[in-house]
């Protein structure tokens, strides 16, 4: 089962909106996903009661009963848990962090946005987790300065998930009706977008697999030297 988790302390950046559109592209995938809800505002909640059907479950969980609630789903058929946290430094964001298996830090372009992103980065890497960043939000014309100024800044912290995820009304007119861009404009850009995420998500876990799999073996090489 893999976890992952939407952290940022900056708020706006589109953390349940991301979180709700690539769990419907992951399910679409074939995958079998659970959504976590952390945030006390209760966003993804609030989604899922506009929704029709329970094929994706939804669950308001605590800090402290976080833990236990990843041992049951380990026992269970899902495939992948995603977890929103609320945009500030908080137990439920460490819980979060502790829990996943990388963290994705959404920013959108803007400096303030950059800023926040690199304290969220220090908070995940002394938990000694890994991450990556998507930037969202993002004017149409992808080639602006300040898309590249942010595409150059977050690739230099580290990471930088692909596509870029453009500002688009699909996002939140699904979200409206209680559905993602796959399934409210199957053929729309922000579908598309969703799609690339995931498979883009997938990859970066087939590394850390492929490394974690090494990883015994150069132990054993180094002590058998």
């Amino acid at each position: 089962m893999r976890k992952i988790a939407f952290v940022t302390q900056k708020g706006g950046s589109g953390k349940s909106t991301l979180a709700i559109s690539l769990a419907l592209a992951a399910q679409e995938a074939g995958e079998r996903v659970f959504l976590i809800d952390m945030d006390p505002q209760r966003s993804l909640g609030n989604w899922a009661s506009a929704r029709e059907g329970n094929e994706l479950p939804v669950e308001f969980i605590t800090p402290a009963k976080l833990p236990r609630a990843i041992a049951e789903l380990e026992k269970s058929k899902i495939s992948l848990v995603i977890i929103d946290t609320p945009s500030t430094e908080t137990p439920a964001a460490d819980a979060a962090i502790k829990a996943a298996d990388i963290c994705v830090i959404p920013a959108r372009p803007t400096v303030f946005d950059l800023w926040s992103s690199e304290l969220t980065r220090s908070k995940i890497k002394s938990l000694g987790k890994e991450f990556c960043f998507v930037l969202n939000q993002c004017p149409p014309m992808a080639d602006s300065q300040r898309v590249q100024d942010g595409v150059g800044a977050l690739e230099a912290m580290g990471g930088l998930l692909s596509p870029l995820v453009v500002s688009r009304a699909d996002y939140q007119e699904a979200a409206r009706y209680g559905l993602g861009p796959t399934e409210y404009a199957p053929e729309g850009k922000a579908a598309n977008e969703m799609r690339q995420l995931w498979s883009s998500l997938k990859r970066r876990f087939n590394k850390m697999k492929s490394a974690a799999t090494k990883e015994p073996a150069k132990i054993a090489a180094k002590k058998a030297a």
